[in-house]
């Protein structure tokens, strides 16, 4: 079932009792309220999906381990648009997370910045991305919203759930002194990212007519038991339980070498 826009996972608390994944996964940590900043590369992306079709498109932002406010790269997963909305594919968002734990990266790297477009000049988030905000972030203990219009006007707002909670609006950058030394790590491929991002766009946005009614991606994005904290918490638990396989596999790989 496809569903109304985008969703975001709570962050992981690595078990105490597991010094191997605690080094491999750190312990959560909240971002400081500066600016939200875009690599080169992933401004671009999103300029291009941004001017291909009078659609809304939505991104999930995969955040440097460094600063999670720096937006590395984009994800745009399997989606139905309109000029108004956006509705993720189940399923690809489950692919999703999963190939980002593969890659050892957190939910709190890959699912907390939810970026989406305006065909219009406005980025002011509508009602509709308000609600969904509140109801699917709404028990992370941060999140971004950030909306690009067309026009080039930003609009970016870091939520603060944990403790008091609180909100701030947010400049949105882009590190274009990183740009040169893209290039040159690109050399000749320049062309072939440009075709596999329009090769990403013909398969994973499909346009439709406008519809005003939809639900959150969040009420069945997988199916998981319930759990106190609802779908969010589930997702953690799901993590937690893909990194103690990845860690148990990695422990029986060692001593086999070491009996070999």
């Amino acid at each position: 079932m496809k569903n109304l826009i985008k969703t975001s996972l709570s962050p992981l608390t690595p078990p105490q009792s597991r010094p191997l994944l605690a080094a491999r996964f750190p312990m959560r940590r909240e971002p400081k309220a500066s600016a939200l900043i875009f690599s080169p590369l992933a401004w671009l992306k999103l300029r291009l999906f941004l001017h291909t079709d009078e659609v809304e498109v939505g991104f999930f932002g995969i955040s440097s381990a460094d600063n999670l406010l720096y937006v590395e790269d984009l994800v745009a997963p399997k989606q139905t648009v309109s000029q108004v909305t956006v509705a993720f594919d189940d399923v690809a968002v489950a692919d999703h997370f999963d190939r980002c734990a593969d890659a050892g990266i957190g939910p709190a790297r890959c699912g907390r910045i939810w970026v989406h477009t305006h065909p219009g000049q406005s980025p002011e988030p509508s009602s509709v991305d308000e609600a969904t905000f509140t109801r699917v972030f709404g028990d992370c203990d941060w999140a971004v919203m950030a909306i690009v219009a067309r026009g080039g006007a930003t609009y970016a707002r870091l939520a603060f759930n944990a403790g008091p909670g609180g909100q701030t609006l947010l400049p949105v950058e882009v590190d274009w002194e990183r740009w040169p030394k893209d290039l040159l790590n690109a050399e000749h491929s320049i062309q072939e990212l440009l075709s596999g991002w329009m090769d990403e766009y013909g398969e994973n946005i499909r346009p439709e007519a406008y519809s005003a009614v939809g639900t959150s991606i969040i009420d069945d994005l997988i199916e998981l038991p319930p759990r106190p904290g609802g779908r969010m918490a589930a997702l953690d638990a799901y993590y937690d339980q893909r990194s103690l396989e990845d860690e148990e596999l990695d422990l029986f790989e060692r001593e086999w070498e070491v009996r070999s």
